[in-house]
C-alpha cells in the first residue's frame, strides 16, 4: 500500500545504501504481555484494595502505566502506584508473558541484512530489558519511556527508517520520525484504525516481515542504484559541457 521508496537508509561515502534500522515496538508488537501485565494489576489491587479491572486494562495496552493508573486512583496517588506497579512487576509480568508469533524472525531478518535492530517502548526500560532477556530475543538497543510522538526522537538519534507498531501511537512515532510506519493488527487497534492514523504498511503479524523486509531492501537498493546511474550520467554530461 505503500511506495517502497520512502525512507530509507543514509548513503555511504561511496553511494550505497547503509543496512536499514528498523525499531519494534515491545507490547504486543514483540511480546504478548497481556498475561504478565493482568497478574501484576491483579497484585497491585490486592495490595492496596483498590479495585482495578485487569480484564479491561489488558485489552488497551500501549499509552503510558500512569494514563492506565488514572483510571483506578485519584491523581495524587499515580505516581506513588507507577513506582509500586514497576517494583511488582518483575515478580509477577515476566515469567507469564510470551514472544509474539514471528517477533525472533523479526529481528533475525534486520540482522540477515546487516542492520539493527532498536526497541522503542512506553514501557520501563528496565522491565523491558527482562522481558527480552527471558524471551532471548536480543535487539542491539531497548529504550523505554517513550510514546507515540516521543518515540519519534530515539528512531531519529539512532537513524531508523523503518518502525515496526501495533499501536496508533507507533504510527504517529514512525511519522514523527520521518520513518517508515509498518504496522501488525496483533494489538488494541485494527487495520482500519492503523490505516486511518496514517500507516504506510499493514501486515497480518510479524510472520509476514521477514518477506517484507526483503523486498523492501531490494527496493531501496535498485532505487539507489538508479538515483547513482543518474548521478554519474549527470556528472559525465557537466564534465563533457
Amino acid at each position: 500500500m505503500a511506495s517502497l521508496s520512502t525512507p530509507s537508509g543514509a548513503r555511504s561515502p561511496h553511494g550505497a545504501r547503509s543496512a536499514p534500522t528498523v525499531g519494534f515496538d515491545l507490547d504486543m508488537t514483540l511480546i504478548d504481555s497481556r498475561p504478565g501485565i493482568h497478574a501484576a494489576f491483579s497484585a497491585l489491587a490486592a495490595e492496596t484494595g483498590v479495585l482495578i479491572d485487569a480484564d479491561l486494562a489488558i485489552q488497551r495496552l500501549g499509552p503510558p502505566l500512569e494514563l492506565e493508573l488514572a483510571n483506578w486512583f485519584p491523581e495524587d496517588r499515580i505516581a506513588e502506584m507507577v513506582d509500586r506497579y514497576r517494583e511488582i512487576y518483575p515478580t509477577f509480568a515476566i515469567t507469564p508473558t510470551t514472544e509474539m508469533p514471528g517477533a525472533r524472525e523479526a529481528v533475525a531478518a534486520v540482522r540477515k541484512l546487516g542492520g539493527r535492530a532498536l526497541v522503542v517502548t512506553a514501557k520501563y526500560t528496565p522491565n523491558a530489558e527482562l522481558h527480552l532477556a527471558h524471551l532471548g530475543i536480543e535487539p542491539d538497543e531497548i529504550i523505554g519511556n517513550l510514546w507515540a510522538e516521543a518515540k519519534g526522537e530515539a528512531l531519529r538519534e539512532h537513524g531508523a527508517s523503518v518502525y515496526v507498531g501495533d499501536h496508533t501511537g507507533d504510527v504517529r512515532g514512525a511519522r514523527a520520525a520521518g520513518a517508515l510506519s509498518v504496522a501488525v493488527p496483533t494489538g488494541p487497534c485494527d487495520a482500519a484504525e492503523l490505516r486511518a492514523a496514517g500507516a504506510d504498511v499493514i501486515l497480518p503479524d510479524l510472520l509476514a516481515f521477514p518477506e517484507w523486509l526483503r523486498s523492501y531492501a531490494t527496493a531501496e537498493g535498485e532505487a539507489a542504484g538508479e538515483a547513482d546511474a543518474a548521478d554519474a550520467a549527470d556528472a559525465a554530461t557537466a564534465d563533457f559541457a
